[in-house]
């Protein structure tokens, strides 16, 4: 789709992006930075973080035991309907401007959309399986508390390559 002409269909709808994500207590410039992205969306494309608990881990506690306790905690927390997105190391990374495509689409389908990050172990196999897409922000390894205040802002960049605000281009 070529960005500057793009049709706006879906201007009546709302699109809700659940921002699921493993890990509580944050810095506090992760929540200002976080809170300064999420505000600058619009309510038609809104973006609310739910903050899971880690599983607790011990010294007889197993990695696969942590995922499966962090994973049902994710599925209860994802909205019925939501097309579920996860941050994943081998997921497509997009530029920019196929990210705002994305945004688009998801805007056009009328269906909310559950984006999990999880745990320092990463993810249970089944959750990722039933992931609608992947997506990696980078081959590099981010700290957690990085990649909420990234992820707000690549939605708030898409949002304003979309809008044709002068954002992406300052």
């Amino acid at each position: 789709m070529e960005h500057g002409a793009r049709s706006f269909r879906y201007r009546s709808l709302i699109l809700v992006i659940h921002f699921i994500v493993v890990g509580q207590k944050m810095p506090k410039w992760v929540q200002t930075g976080y809170a300064e992205y999420e505000k600058r969306l619009p309510k038609a494309c809104q973006l609310k973080l739910v903050e899971l608990p880690m599983a607790t881990r011990g010294k007889t506690g197993s990695v696969d035991k942590y995922k499966v306790e962090e994973a049902k905690r994710i599925e209860v927390a994802i909205p019925k309907g939501a097309a579920l997105v996860i941050l994943d190391e081998n997921g497509q990374q997009p530029s920019t401007l196929k990210f705002a495509d994305k945004l688009e689409s998801w805007l056009g389908n009328g269906q909310d959309i559950a984006l999990v990050v999880g745990g320092p172990d990463g993810l249970h196999a089944d959750l990722i399986q039933k992931a609608t897409w992947k997506w990696s922000l980078s081959k590099l390894t981010l700290p957690h508390p990085m990649v909420r205040v990234l992820v707000a802002e690549q939605i708030y960049r898409a949002w304003s390559v979309i809008q044709n605000h002068p954002y992406h281009r300052e």
